[in-house]
């Protein structure tokens, strides 16, 4: 009887246990590797945060951030996102940054920096108008397109366009089958995935994702983290649908109130912006309860602005899925 694996890798506690345990380095070399093509493959890599059943058990939701050295003293980070979540792009560059700014200590010299690479990836759009999913950003001269090599580099992966269908697998990249492996293994049993990838590194990863159903406390893990971003993407729709219909009805009744087609055209965009205050002061509420953190008045928060309250929305937001782990 054909049994699938079932676990989704992308989910936060299943990636780190699958990547970020001590012992498993292989199936991060050979992901590290595969995304990043570097001229100078990982031959050895050391987890600097590896995974640990506290990290889990203690947080509602913490966001992944795995992060390496290897043998050459280059730092590579690896975050993964349920959603583009508006900021997403700064938070990314602001944390590479803060990597390979905190590698520097009092009386160090800036020759002593080793290049920090950052992997974001997420289910989610950023760029709708091109069908690119991978997006490769290193700092660069506009004008020669010299590239400013061994500091910081940002890939982006937006796993939503990634389309390749099983029968391509034989002719794909290395990135590609890697992606098609964390999009698609909980669709296979673990022999289907071992005669799909006979690579090693691919079934180093298979073994430790298939383990977790074979560990009773990890599957509970799996299964709790998994509720857990399922109610916190849950709790985000039902915050802004609530904030919508509640500035729609107000919109309504504005226009009503004004008697004239002037008055209900103002009355519907007073209530188009209530609507939007309102589903972003839902989600500020809803965060801060995650946080167990008191919750901001209404009256407070509608002193604000939309455009200030959004930024305190992705704040929070931030908190949330970026706590350290």
């Amino acid at each position: 009887m054909r049994q699938i694996i079932g676990i989704e890798v992308l989910i936060d506690f299943a990636f780190k246990k699958v990547f970020g345990s001590t012992g498993n380095e292989v199936a991060l070399i050979g992901l590290i590797n595969a995304l990043l093509r570097l001229r100078s493959p990982i031959a050895k890599v050391w987890i600097l945060n590896p995974y640990n059943d506290k990290d889990f058990e203690e947080d509602k939701l913490s966001i992944l951030d795995l992060r390496a050295e290897d043998e050459r003293g280059r730092i590579f980070t690896i975050e993964v996102q349920l959603s583009a979540k508006p900021g997403l792009t700064q938070r990314v560059v602001f944390y590479g940054c803060e990597v390979y700014a905190g590698q520097l200590l009092e009386g160090d010299d800036y020759s002593e920096l080793k290049p920090v690479y950052t992997i974001c990836l997420f289910r989610g759009t950023l760029w709708p108008e091109d069908s690119v999913f991978h997006h490769r950003f290193q700092l660069a001269d506009v004008e020669t397109g010299r590239i400013l090599e061994e500091t910081v580099a940002i890939h982006l992966v937006e796993l939503t366009k990634y389309n390749l269908k099983e029968e391509e697998l034989v002719a794909a990249s290395p990135s590609d089958r890697w992606l098609f492996w964390l999009l698609h293994s909980n669709q296979y049993s673990s022999e289907e995935l071992v005669r799909l990838f006979p690579e090693l590194a691919i079934q180093s990863a298979t073994v430790a994702l298939n383990n977790i159903n074979l560990i009773t406390k990890d599957k509970q893990m799996y299964d709790l983290r998994k509720k857990a971003e399922i109610d916190y993407n849950w709790g985000l729709k039902a915050a802004k649908r609530e904030g919508r219909e509640e500035g729609r009805e107000e919109g309504r009744e504005e226009g009503r109130e004004e008697g004239r087609e002037e008055g209900r055209e103002v009355g519907i965009e007073i209530g188009e912006s209530a609507g939007r205050k309102k589903e972003i002061i839902k989600t500020i509420h809803f965060c801060q309860s995650i946080l167990a953190v008191s919750q901001t008045p209404l009256a407070e928060l509608e002193m604000f602005g939309v455009n200030d309250l959004d930024k305190i929305a992705t704040d929070l937001q931030s908190q949330v899925r970026g706590r350290a782990t």
